[in-house]
């Protein structure tokens, strides 16, 4: 399985000293730190995802847990009237970030924050990062949320990109959450509380061109 570039250094950094303890026949301290690294590379894997291809689709920009779904909260959300579908990644999910619809990139906006749980519904306060899309079925905005762990938001594209369904868009680092808005109109296809898998549960069904 792939292993995300962004855990090469975690990884180097817990088994580089494992190495050098299991030569020092420190053993104890070697397993602790081989451990760690095998737990970085499992938080950095990077499986392949077969992507549904039936127009009007949106599909899950995470793995994780469905916490909202249905009109957003206006004190949380983007300026507008939107559908919210918020999930909650744990630190044994997947953590590659995928673009839930097809379309071109018009604003990234990162914006400084708190460091709230990600479970909780103010970590919409959290440091976060934006990306507007502009597809077939109208305007989308995906939100990249770090929680209590998640400190460092990885962010793979930029204004005026062109993105296919599934595409990845970047990663955040242990344990996080991802907003999606939709259009009002967008039929929801998930509940609250179902486990999805990035770039292959469908979460909502837009009509193109609309």
């Amino acid at each position: 399985m792939h292993i995300d570039k962004a855990g090469v250094p975690f990884i180097a950094g817990a088994l580089v000293p494992a190495a050098a303890l299991a030569a020092g026949k420190r053993y104890g301290w070697a397993a602790a730190f081989a451990a760690l690294g095998g737990f970085f590379c499992y938080f950095f894997r990077d499986p392949e995802r077969v992507v549904p291809t039936a127009p009007g689709l949106v599909v899950s920009p995470a793995d994780g847990r469905v916490m909202i779904a249905g009109p957003t909260d206006h004190r949380w959300a983007p300026p507008g009237d939107w559908t919210q579908i918020t999930i909650f990644l744990s630190p044994i999910d997947v953590h590659i970030n995928r673009t839930p619809v097809e379309g071109r990139i018009t604003r990234i906006e990162y914006r400084p924050g708190s460091f709230l749980p990600a479970y909780k519904e103010e970590a919409s306060l959290n440091e976060l990062n934006e990306i507007w899309i502009d597809s077939p079925g109208g305007p989308v905005v995906v939100r990249q949320i770090v929680g209590a762990l998640a400190r460092r938001i990885v962010c793979r594209v930029s204004e005026g990109q062109t993105l296919e369904r599934g595409e990845r868009i970047g990663l955040m680092k242990f344990g996080s959450r991802m907003d999606v808005f939709l259009p009002r109109d967008a039929e929801l296809l998930v509940r609250v509380g179902e486990h999805v898998v990035a770039g292959e549960t469908v979460l909502a069904r837009m009509a193109p061109g609309d």
